[in-house]
């Protein structure tokens, strides 16, 4: 055991942070599914996966929400471009046929 481990409010925040952490993946997951939806749509109307202006307006709305939130939006972005491409790949194997 650590010296930190001995203070007493540490084990409880360390519960909620992880408490966090268990919402925080759910809701990536809700967010998947909406890409999955995301790519029917694109596919019944012949849409490409990558929409420019889309990525980089969902870039700029996650940078901003940071900024209002008291986060670096510089890494924020850069965490949501890494999500985007993530979302942009997910839907291309859709396209293609390919899902997971």
């Amino acid at each position: 055991m650590t010296e930190i481990d001995d203070i007493p409010d540490m084990p409880a925040l360390r519960a909620e942070i992880d408490a966090l952490d268990a919402e925080l993946i759910r809701l990536f997951a809700r967010r998947r599914a909406m890409i999955d939806r995301a790519a029917q749509i694109k596919a019944v109307r012949n849409l490409p996966a990558r929409i420019d202006w889309r990525v980089e307006e969902v870039i700029a709305n996650a940078s901003r929400h940071a900024a209002e939130n008291g986060l670096d939006p510089n890494l924020i972005g850069s965490i949501w471009r890494q999500l985007v491409e993530a979302a942009i790949a997910q839907e291309n194997r859709h396209l293609k046929g390919d899902s997971e």
